[in-house]
């Protein structure tokens, strides 16, 4: 015997479908948040940055904040260039941790605050920009390596303190009344420039890894770093930020500026090769041609493939609409309730109910089982279909046994 079936409406996924879809990918999110949490909680301590006095780190300079404060010198940790411009007082000492991330406008500011007042201001490896501004005479040469260096110069701190773990950028300056130690080539990577009238002197310093945590007590390390930063009573600690809103200006670069030259041009020739390969594997792409199958897949596999499928994802309620669909289906010709109504339980029920045996079931009773919700559990599932299996097998036989009417021949 020949059966068709007609493909079910899609049913709209339900609550328990889209949890049991997702939370796998919700189990991870969860996963990344608690993560990350945690690692910030763990972060979130007395952690500072490179040079910060209240950091602990090997690259922090809390010793040496503890160091100055020993000997009577207060430190005022700041992050703009407002706040250092403002503190920077008569008789204080600015020190400059990172001054090359400053903006032109920035270090004219803090130029300007501190050119008339009797101090000190100390910069860690400025660069050319930074010179320009408050050393416009003094040039700076490739660094070279941090090593333990003698001062060889007259400056009374550094022969106070003796060797000293000094290296980095190297200064040029005119001949003049500036202090020129621990040299390297014959350059030094430690320059003092003497104070003009009722100005402060400066100091450059080619590297600041001396004034870490790692190396405060190496040689004459917290020596130097004492005799330089404590010569006043008042020590401004500016940990320059990019966040400082005195840093924006209009001409900032964006991203792509940040890029070395070298990438650009490789990632050039990369996009450009990425286009050609479009091209190329582009033109092997034709109509499309339709093929016949390798094989022929029969209809029981299919249906096995299905339930398979159904099984493995919980769908009881997409299998049982499909089940009930087909039987109905199949259903209506015997009955001769027109296709197009198969699925309507008013034209259906009625003739179900009228072409079963002597022993009728309640049209309820059929109601809920060609039309009722989805099963609880596998077990009524198969249930289900045993049942549609014996509805059908009920009424071909009642087809088979009822009288017929013969034409004469």
């Amino acid at each position: 015997m020949t059966t068709a079936t007609t493909d079910p409406v899609a049913l709209p996924p339900t609550v328990g479908h889209l949890w049991r879809r997702s939370r796998g990918l919700l189990l991870a999110l969860l996963l990344l948040v608690v993560t990350g949490v945690v690692l910030a909680a763990l972060q979130s301590g007395e952690q500072h940055g490179r040079l910060d006095p209240r950091s602990a780190d090997r690259t922090g300079s809390r010793a040496l904040a503890q160091l100055l404060a020993a000997h009577g010198v207060t430190s005022q940790v700041v992050t703009t260039s407002e706040e250092a411009a403002a503190a920077a007082g008569p008789g204080t000492t600015l020190l400059l941790t990172d001054p090359d991330i400053l903006t032109p406008q920035q270090l004219t500011g803090l130029r300007t605050a501190t050119a008339h007042t009797p101090g000190r201001i100390v910069l860690l490896a400025p660069g050319p920009a930074t010179l320009e501004t408050f050393t416009p005479h003094i040039t700076a040469e490739h660094p070279t390596d941090n090593s333990t260096r003698a001062p060889a110069c007259s400056l009374p701190a550094a022969r106070r303190a003796g060797t000293a773990l000094m290296g980095g950028l190297r200064y040029v300056a005119p001949d003049g009344t500036a202090d020129r130690c621990y040299l390297s080539g014959g350059r030094p990577t430690l320059l003092r420039l003497p104070a003009p009238d009722a100005g402060r002197d400066t100091v450059l310093l080619g590297s600041p890894d001396f004034l870490y945590n790692r190396h405060l007590a190496k040689h004459g390390n917290a020596s130097l770093a004492l005799q330089l930063l404590g010569a006043h009573k008042h020590l401004i600690w500016y940990l320059p930020s990019l966040s400082d809103p005195s840093s924006a200006q209009d001409d900032q670069r964006g991203f792509l500026d940040l890029i070395p030259s070298g990438w650009s041009w490789g990632l050039l020739q990369l996009a450009f090769a990425a286009a050609f390969a479009a091209l190329w594997r582009a033109r092997r792409l034709g109509p499309l041609v339709p093929e016949h199958l390798p094989v022929t897949v029969p209809a029981a596999e299919t249906t096995e493939g299905h339930a398979r499928l159904y099984e493995q994802a919980n769908a009881r309620d997409r299998a049982s609409t499909v089940l009930r669909a087909a039987t109905r289906t199949r259903l209506a010709p015997l009955i001769g309730v027109p296709p197009a109504h198969a699925h309507t339980p008013d034209s259906l029920l009625p003739a179900v109910h009228a072409h079963l045996p002597q022993a009728p079931t309640a049209e309820a009773e059929l109601h809920t089982l060609l039309f009722g919700p989805a099963p609880a559990d596998d077990t009524a599932l198969v249930q289900l279909a045993d049942q549609l299996d014996a509805l059908e097998i009920s009424i071909v036989s009642q087809e088979r046994h009822a009288p017929r009417e013969h034409p004469d021949r």
